[in-house]
């Protein structure tokens, strides 16, 4: 895969800029409206659970129009918070887009979220009105001290309106600049004063397009959004991408293997987009059974795959994808042409081992502040250690480095968010007065322009040797042990006049370990092989000392990530 020009993933917008808007890019409205003048006939949002829906884009602008000529005949006002929950869906993205198409700002929030705390989230940020799922509809505001206006139902509800049925006086939205905030995400917030990213129209186009100097997006692409839609990952990486250059975004509603095994091969999907635990256990799980067909066959394959990988990686040529046709199809993966891995640290060797046996795989970088992609690895120019290369406008500094070139991460550019809502002393702690936003991440630059990841600078335990170390570190070297489900490390307190931490981990294992190892004493005593092994692999000071096993599994967000302030509370000293 050869590199291309910048530019050329967007030069199409020359045709419409100075007729449908002005100035580098279009608002949010106008980008899905191009897509709907270009490829009218193409496939846009579709879904195979609980039945089989589908709709073309001349099809998805019709639903979105009648949701915006609702709102619009209903009172909506300019910049109103009108919020959207639920599972992932086609109704979920034509909800989404009719409130910008009204010119509303769209509110997305967390199906997973408990009652009380939606609630705490909607009063925050002053929401209206609500789409959300059947069966979460009647539980929100039941006393109507929120003072909604309406909730409307993603699904078809007794006493609710749907959706899909949605209709009203044909009205024009209320325009929108570049600078205009059209999402506010919540990256927290059940405790204390909430954070709601406030992103604009420029924010989320630029950071679509600007994604696309590096990664190739077609119109007869299918784009497979299985992680919560309304997590900026999946949001703009997955739905946004898709819709920008025509192609077609399937909604899978369950994070369940056999399913999305199913779904992959029925929609012949082609980009992939997921988190690090599930691509871990994917390779885990094929490579598995490699294994089981024999120590030649494994050996064979293992060396066969090397030099597929170093061929891809010198010469460009994908000689896997044939190759390892067979693989691909275990994984229900012989249609993708690129995985992007983002949300969280990924091994190396899972990296170089889906570019060996054909995969187009690369992993990224972001925060929900930034849009939320900062970085990404070109397919045609990866490193397996690197979180990406720094996109096109997208400047980074290292701020107060170590020995070892580490310090913290700061990022400008178009993508970066215009603040936190209602939280002036929340945005003043990160972003200058100049645009420069601390991300809260520690890592290095090489000379290229790719980063590399330490840490959060926020996690840091803090030795008695004064050493810093960042639990991400060590908690890379255990994901591809299948014994581990979940493991989290944290610091414990050894010296309470110097603030010396020394390591610990707490580790959830496996379901098939517990089965395995059934009495606590075997248990444990495998545990620990796997901190020595690990501990051989570490430098001095980073060497785990306390073992903590958790027979429950570990707090997790929607998007997989452990909730490391809730284990800290849970076990820490």
């Amino acid at each position: 895969m050869s590199k291309k020009s910048d530019a050329t993933a967007w030069s199409f917008l020359d045709e419409y800029r100075g007729r449908l808007f002005e100035g580098q890019w279009p608002d949010v409205r106008t980008m899905f409206h191009i897509s709907v003048l270009r490829f009218p006939d193409n496939d846009c949002f579709k879904a195979f659970s609980p039945k089989e829906i589908s709709f073309t884009y001349r099809e998805a602008e019709e639903k979105i129009r009648a949701v915006s000529n609702y709102l619009l005949s209903h009172g909506a006002e300019k910049g109103e918070k009108i919020a959207v929950s639920g599972k992932n869906s086609p109704e979920w993205a034509i909800a989404y887009l009719g409130i910008i198409y009204a010119g509303c700002i769209v509110v997305p929030l967390d199906i997973l979220l408990k009652d009380n705390e939606m609630e705490t989230l909607l009063k925050f940020g002053d929401v209206t009105r609500l789409f959300i799922d059947a069966d979460r509809i009647g539980n929100i505001d039941k006393d109507g001290s929120l003072g909604l206006i309406e909730k409307i139902s993603l699904e078809p509800a007794e006493g609710y309106r749907y959706i899909l049925d949605l209709d009203g006086e044909d009205r024009e939205g209320y325009g929108t600049r570049s600078d205009d905030v059209v999402a506010i995400l919540f990256t927290s917030g059940t405790t204390g004063t909430p954070k709601g990213v406030m992103l604009t129209n420029e924010n989320l186009v630029s950071d679509c397009y600007l994604a696309q100097g590096y990664i190739d997006f077609h119109p007869d692409d299918v784009f497979y959004a299985i992680l919560p839609i309304h997590h900026s990952y999946t949001m703009l990486a997955v739905m946004f991408e898709s819709f920008s250059v025509g192609a077609c975004t399937v909604f899978g509603k369950k994070l369940v293997m056999s399913q999305m095994l199913k779904e992959l091969r029925e929609a012949h999907v082609t980009q992939f987009l997921a988190v690090p635990m599930l691509f871990n256990k994917m390779i885990a799980a094929l490579m598995k059974g490699v294994r089981e067909k024999g120590v030649l066959v494994y050996a064979l394959i293992r060396a066969l795959m090397t030099l597929s990988g170093a061929i891809k990686k010198l010469t460009g040529v994908n000689l896997g994808k044939k190759m390892f046709s067979f693989l691909l199809k275990k994984l229900s993966m012989e249609n993708i042409r690129t995985c992007i891995c983002g949300g969280g640290p990924l091994p190396s060797s899972t990296f170089k081992r889906f570019n060996q046996i054909g995969v187009n795989f690369v992993q990224g970088y972001g925060l929900t502040e930034t849009s939320p992609v900062t970085h990404l690895n070109p397919p045609y120019a990866y490193k397996e250690s690197s979180v990406g290369k720094s996109l096109p406008q997208c400047q980074v500094k290292i701020v107060d480095p170590d020995d070892e070139g580490n310090g913290v991460i700061y990022i400008k550019g178009p993508m970066v968010m215009k603040g936190y809502y209602k939280n002036e002393e929340a945005t003043r702690e990160v972003l200058s007065d100049d645009g420069w936003l601390n991300t809260g991440d520690v890592g290095h630059q090489d000379q290229s322009g790719y980063l590399y990841l330490t840490g959060r600078a926020k996690s840091v335990i803090v030795t008695d040797g004064g050493k810093n170390v960042f639990p991400e570190e060590i908690e890379d070297h255990f994901q591809l042990y299948d014994e581990i489900d979940q493991i989290c490390i944290i610091g414990y307190l050894i010296d309470k006049a110097t603030k010396a931490e020394g390591i610990r981990a707490i580790i959830h294992p496996s379901e098939s370990a517990m089965k395995k190892y059934r009495s606590e004493d075997e248990l444990q005593e495998r545990m620990d092989e796997i901190i020595s092994d690990v501990n051989k692999e570490l430098q001095s000071y980073k060497k785990i000392t306390r073992l903590e096993i958790s027979s429950s599994p570990l707090p997790m967000t929607s998007t997989k990530k452990i909730k490391r302030n809730e284990v800290v509370r849970m076990y820490g000293d």
